[in-house]
């Protein structure tokens, strides 16, 4: 842009409208002293003609009356100044100014094209240090007097000149290039604004100058901060302006020359910038600049400032350094029950603050409410890092999502967060089991903030493609699915009827957003109606194999129902056994369960699986010719007691006879036991005992430790039988014993 300057004076002769000529440039500006007093009490008009296009209509004010690019305004000296920027070929003409009942005069201004003086330019320049910037000019006026004009809020004051000698402001003139060089020293916060740069000409009854705008920034550094941040992180930046709540804020890179400044546009509301997101808080005077995605390139030099007025600014130099390194940022998967609680854990250098949010629907991470947080625990193994852990209770649906958590540094007008882990929570339902061919229902509860938003229901990996979104109809049905959202009770459902294998597996709920974002699962078991009928005796191995589609978490459980089995999704209970081994044969879609060493207790029902559930139903039984081995121990033993406890009670009855008859007795029986011999040789066969011989006191029976006869046919009148001294009763009525003699 460029002025014309016009410096006329003249006297009013009285009863005689004044003529005046002026020529100035397009995209400069004129400035026009008239040479009458101002008249401050008087309304002053405008106005274009011959057509009387109205400008200024009549209107009073003390020193200044701004209608657009139009000003008239009182200089120093009580005179009547007219200011027009901006000035274009359609402004050519003659114009009428003047102060009711006082004076009037007619100004022609002719508006011609010219190169040099087009461009206005912009400077910032520090506090304390020098401002330079140059102003060319045309030829033709290369021995006119250089001056420099100060734009004011209601004035234009001339401050420098080549006749002055100032004490800040030098002006150097190269007459060979056409260009002047404009110098200020030791520059001051109240030495920002508009200076206009010209050449002052002189006419016969008028004067102006041919003007170049320059605006001058001046901007007060307060302090220097540090910031190191990771690829693919998160960072907040957070610069305090305390002084100045309400006013525009802005960042830039230096390294551009902060040209490009972003600022939110808006304040008390987040906005997107490029890159990165900006929220000016103007109860706070913070402006809040988070990276959404730190990269390489976004290392540098900033300036986290203020406009403390329109040509007056002050920053905070940020040196922002961003490492690759191969640890950060980490990422973290939790899942939590609804209405359970979860414990995230994350890892901060020693000296730092740790600092914990989650990120809301445009990505940016915002501090979580300290309701939400229950417990936030640090512990140092080590000087240069904490472990700190945050516990989250009454877990809800506007709990799962993106959280990220870092290290927080303060500095005196400077904050910045380092966000490093990233942590997915997702949200787990009960697990849905049912038997093949029945129908399911999959309920996924949402925040009411979603209501008007468009919900889906996948399987698995959950691609676009596999995804069945409810939009905003109220129910869908596809296939064997149908969808229902119940907008009241924040809550979609999903039905399948006639289930089969393929309808097992892990189901996830979304909302779509800017994309479908999955908050909450849940696992589909599907039991199968064929069961496997297993029949094994103890000390068996055996083998039993599992159908999966190659999923994580494979299950083997012992249980009545396979409710019983679940927990935690399909976390299912392990059976702590060595005897109990497991391969995986993935390519075959199975894995098998091998039992060694048999037992009777292992005997039950099993369910074996993942998402897809057989039942299994062991059962375990003794060996046969074992039993047998057994029960032919058992008789005979029997027998050795009953024939010991006869033999017994035949020596007490020999025990209660007097000698002589013990004698005779003695004879009787070895002749009768050489003629049970004699019958036994000759014909070999069972001896009887009948009932009526057999003792009738129970104390006659004894418990027999050993039990010896001879088996030679001279010793059998001299066999024995040892007794032990403990004594049992035995009420078998015969005992049949059979002895083969050598």
């Amino acid at each position: 842009m460029k002025i014309l300057l016009i410096f006329f004076t003249f006297y009013l002769i009285s009863g005689a409208v004044r003529c005046f000529s002026v020529t100035g440039y397009s995209g400069g500006s004129l400035l026009v002293d008239t040479g009458e007093v101002w008249f401050s009490d008087s309304a002053k008009y405008m106005a274009k003609i011959p057509e009387w296009r109205t400008i200024i209509n009549y209107i009073k004010h003390d020193n200044w009356i701004n209608e657009g690019r139009f000003v008239l305004f009182c200089n120093e000296y009580g005179g009547l100044m007219i200011y027009i920027r901006e000035l274009n070929t359609r402004d050519a003409g003659t114009y009428q100014i003047g102060v009711r009942g006082k004076w009037s005069i007619d100004m022609t201004l002719k508006v011609k094209e010219d190169s040099c003086c087009k461009v206005s330019k912009r400077v910032m320049v520090n506090v304390g240090e020098t401002a330079t910037f140059s102003c060319e000019y045309s030829q033709n006026y290369d021995n006119n007097v250089k001056i420099i004009f100060k734009e004011g809020e209601n004035s234009i004051e001339m401050i420098y000149s080549t006749m002055d000698d100032g004490e800040r402001f030098r002006i150097t003139d190269d007459k060979q290039k056409n260009i002047f060089t404009v110098r200020i020293t030791a520059v001051r916060p109240d030495d920002g604004g508009v200076y206009l740069c010209g050449v002052w000409i002189r006419g016969q009854s008028y004067s102006y100058s041919i003007i170049k705008p320059v605006h001058l920034h001046v901007v007060t550094k307060v302090g220097v901060s540090r910031a190191i941040g990771y690829s693919g992180g998160r960072m907040m930046i957070k610069c305090e302006h305390p002084q100045y709540k309400t006013n525009p804020k802005y960042i830039c890179k230096e390294s551009y020359g902060c040209s490009e400044r972003k600022n939110p546009g808006v304040q008390d509301e987040w906005m997107e910038n490029g890159d990165v997101s900006l929220y000016d808080d103007t109860r706070a005077g913070v402006l809040m600049v988070f990276f959404r995605e730190l990269k390489a390139a976004d290392a540098g030099t900033y300036r986290c400032g203020v406009n403390v007025s329109h040509y007056t600014e002050s920053f905070t130099e940020l040196q922002l350094n961003v490492t690759d390194d191969e640890n950060y940022p980490k990422s973290v998967t939790e899942s939590a029950h609804l209405g359970g609680e979860v414990n995230i854990s994350c890892q901060i250098p020693e000296e730092h603050e740790v600092h914990f949010c989650k990120e809301d629907d445009n990505h940016i991470c915002q501090n979580i409410s300290t309701s939400t947080v229950t417990e936030m625990n640090g512990s140092s193994e080590r000087n240069e890092e904490r472990v700190f852990t945050v516990s989250i209770s009454n877990v809800s649906v506007r709990d799962a999502g993106v959280y990220w958590c870092g290290a927080e540094t303060r500095d005196t007008h400077l904050t910045f967060i380092s966000l490093n882990t990233k942590i997915q929570l997702n949200l787990i339902t009960a697990p849905v089991v049912r038997r093949e061919g029945e129908s399911a229902e999959i309920i996924c509860p949402y925040d009411s903030i979603y209501k008007s938003k468009s919900k889906s229901l996948c399987k698995g990996k959950c691609s676009t493609r596999d995804r069945n979104t409810l939009n905003e109809e109220k129910e869908t049905k596809t296939d064997r699915l149908t969808l229902n959202d119940d907008g009241t009770a924040s809550v979609f459902t999903g039905t399948i009827t006639g289930l089969t294998a393929e309808d097992a597996g892990k189901y996830w709920c979304a909302v779509t957003l800017e994309r479908d974002v999955n908050y909450l699962y849940t696992h589909l078991i599907v039991i199968m109606n064929e069961e496997l009928n297993l029949t094994k005796y103890e000390g068996d191995d055996m083998s039993i194999q599992c159908k999966h589609h190659d999923e994580h978490q494979k299950l083997f459980c012992k249980a009545h129902e396979p409710s019983m089995c679940v927990k935690d999704g399909v976390s299912l209970e392990t059976i702590r056994d060595d005897r109990f081994s497991f391969s995986d044969e993935a390519s075959t879609g199975v894995f098998t369960v091998n039992i060694t060493d048999l037992r009777e207790e292992d005997s039950g029902i099993y369910w074996c699986g993942a998402h897809i559930i057989t039942k299994v139903n062991l059962t375990v039984k003794q060996d046969s010719l074992m039993i047998i081995i057994i029960c032919v121990c058992v008789i005979l033993l029997l027998i050795g007691g009953l024939t010991l406890t006869v033999c017994k009670l035949r020596h007490k009855r020999r025990g209660r006879t007097s000698t002589s008859d013990k004698r005779k007795r003695k004879k009787n029986t070895m002749s009768s036991c050489e003629d049970s011999r004699h019958d036994f040789l000759t014909d070999p066969g069972s001896a009887q005992l009948n009932s009526h011989e057999l003792p009738t006191i129970p104390s006659d029976g004894l418990l027999y430790a050993s039990v010896s006869f001879q088996k030679h046919e001279e010793s059998l009148s001299d066999a024995t039988v040892s007794f032990s001294k403990d004594q049992i009763h035995s009420d078998y009525a015969t005992v049949s014993h059979r002895m083969r003699l050598n």
